[in-house]
């Protein structure tokens, strides 16, 4: 048998992948695990990184995400209005290409929590169709553009953000498909998956998480192996009549996908409004693990975390895909750290419950996740209803872990992981829904978590080190604010990540001791990366405070339960940082590219 070109440009994505010298998708690799194999960085000379290189975006508002390096070119990308670079890294002086697409302003009004855009795709070619990158744009458009020249190679609308439909993910890359989600829950969106063939544009699926079966794309084997998790009919029959054509579901966090099995994973997000008096019934399947066939998009397991969501649990968090051990057996496996507070391991072939441990002891709208039924034991006194303003539920609506990526070190098998010790307050209301509008219903006031100061609104930050096969976390550290972009580790022992006030940090791997930092110009929201470029490594990160947890800071707002909560969980954000977005690279005593004194200089005609 002949391997297809798409087989062989997914199989040359996949080893392009494991080079030092790339960063070819938004984890790393397929497996997501934000782990370099680099160890010329490492404990003993980390204190030694300088700046190498910098770079602006030129644009305000949050910069989540992180960059791309292929064969030799960064790929940097931002916020609306979604402009994208492409440096030379033997050169960044000078930007190869640039595309600043023209976008309806309108998006602005209807994304809910800043303009963000978590990062982009990547095509390697397969000698008909160019090598691509591909991005989405806040005003519903996916788009890829030659990876060489920065022209636009195909453009299609994919969201209609007249009825509340926006794009801030990352699109992902598996075999000849572009897979891309859709933000907007909080504007009653019905969530949906969509995958495009990467060569054309052309939509070749398109799945839904909630309504009749035959729109949410299950497999005839649909949770066959767990019939408990719920099969046939429940994307209507846990919903009050039509509710669910205005449900919710969105997901715009991160995929990862499993090669051998043809399988790729997500979460979908919160069901709409957040008031649930206002949707009685378990709301399936929103704030499910999916788990899909990648070539028809159709459903083998959907676990559903946190039925008829209550406090605005958004499932769409990060999958790392691992092989553990559980019960003296080798399993394929996903983990998935959940904004409801709890961190999850099924096995990603049969979607098997094997763990489900607290991010934080402090959780407690849950008392524990019955393993039999898969079903969280809730706490009702944490339990929201309408003329009840309900106290102290932690985690807030930001979840103990939000958009951020997670990082594993498959030497230690541990994972290393930002948290946001967030708890709050929450009041439902009731509201009608108009097409293009907020369809909420609650007002929320976040603040630090217990083990944080809550008068002076500090220290809502941990970052953990968690071994999945022991649930047991090997070490936590405090932080003044929510570390809400994620980590990195890398081989040389060491996992960095960015804060919100402002730093690029690095701490060891194997006990959480801090070894470096450096104040960057402005917070960060997003996540390191690791690159080798002519024998150099490299760690960079994006700059650039925003998102959710800074739209006080963003839009001058100072109401406690303004920016859905944000405003006074992050009140004190504004005396530590203020934006600006940008991307820097450090290296050993800053060796890089400007070192020769020559590179980018003017040498005129003689």
């Amino acid at each position: 048998m002949v391997a297809s070109p798409y087989t062989m440009a997914n199989q040359k994505l996949d080893k392009m992948s494991k080079e030092d010298s790339n960063w070819v998708m938004p984890g790393g690799t397929y497996d997501f695990n934000v782990f370099g194999e680099q160890t010329e960085i490492n404990v003993n000379n980390v204190d030694q990184l300088r700046p190498a290189w910098s770079f602006s975006t030129g644009v305000l508002s949050g910069h989540e995400g992180t960059p791309l390096v292929i064969d030799g070119m960064m790929y940097i990308h931002g916020p609306y209005p979604n402009n994208t670079f492409a440096l030379d890294l033997d050169n960044p002086s000078e930007i190869v290409w640039q595309h600043k697409p023209k976008q309806d302003p309108a998006a602005r009004a209807v994304a809910c929590c800043d303009v963000v855009n978590r990062g982009l795709a990547y095509w390697p070619g397969d000698g008909d169709t160019p090598p691509l990158v591909i991005k989405t744009q806040l005003d519903g458009h996916l788009v890829a553009l030659n990876a060489k020249t920065g022209k636009e190679y195909w453009k299609v609308e994919v969201m209609d953000i007249s009825v509340g439909q926006t794009l801030t993910q990352a699109p992902y890359v598996a075999k000849d498909l572009a897979i891309v989600g859709s933000s907007g829950a909080e504007l009653g969106v019905r969530g949906l998956v969509s995958a495009f063939n990467v060569k054309t544009g052309a939509m070749e699926w398109r799945w839904y998480a909630t309504g009749p079966d035959e729109d949410i794309g299950l497999a005839d084997n649909f949770n066959s192996e767990n019939p408990h998790y719920g099969q046939e009919g429940l994307g209507q029959k846990t919903w009050e009549k039509d509710a669910w054509k205005i449900g919710g579901g969105t997901n715009w966090g991160w995929y990862a996908y499993d090669p051998d099995l043809e399988m790729f994973y997500y979460g979908s997000g919160n069901p709409a409004p957040w008031n649930e008096t206002m949707r009685p019934g378990d709301n399936k399947w929103t704030m499910t693990i999916w788990g899909r066939d990648v070539n028809t998009g159709l459903a083998k397991f959907g676990y559903q975390k946190t039925p008829h969501d209550e406090w605005d649990y958004a499932g769409v968090n990060v999958m790392v895909l691992t092989e553990q051990e559980i019960d003296g057996e080798m399993r394929k496996v996903l983990t998935h750290p959940d904004r409801n507070g709890i961190v999850y391991t099924l096995d990603r072939e049969t979607g098997d419950l094997l763990r489900a441990d607290k991010l934080d002891e402090t959780a407690n709208w849950v008392k524990y996740v019955d393993m039999e039924t898969g079903l969280p034991v809730r706490d009702p006194e944490y339990s929201t209803r309408m003329g009840h303003r309900s106290r102290d539920v932690c985690p807030s609506a930001m979840g103990f872990h939000n958009q951020g990526v997670m990082s594993y070190d498959p030497e230690q098998q541990n994972f290393f992981i930002g948290i946001n010790h967030l708890c709050m307050d929450w009041e439902p209301f009731m509201l009608p829904y108009r097409a293009g509008q907020f369809f909420v219903g609650a007002n929320v006031w976040s603040y630090p978590g217990p083990k944080g100061n809550r008068e002076e609104g500090i220290g809502s930050g941990q970052v953990k080190s968690y071994n999945a096969k022991t649930g047991e976390f090997e070490w936590s550290v405090m932080e003044k604010f929510s570390v809400w972009g994620g980590t990195m580790a890398t081989a040389g022992n060491l996992v960095f990540y960015g804060t919100l006030d402002g730093f690029i940090k690095a701490r060891d791997s194997r006990n959480g001791e801090l070894l470096w930092k450096y104040k960057l110009p402005s917070g960060s929201v997003g996540y390191p990366l690791t690159y080798t470029h002519n024998g150099t490594q490299y760690v960079g990160i994006n700059y650039g405070v925003g998102g959710w947890p800074a739209v006080g800071l963003v839009f001058d707002l100072e109401d406690p339960s303004a920016g859905l909560g944000a405003v006074g969980a992050f009140k004190e954000l504004q005396n530590h940082t203020q934006m600006g977005g940008g991307f820097i690279a450090f290296s050993l005593r800053g060796q890089g590219p400007f070192d020769d004194l020559s590179v980018g200089e003017y040498k005129p005609n003689n």
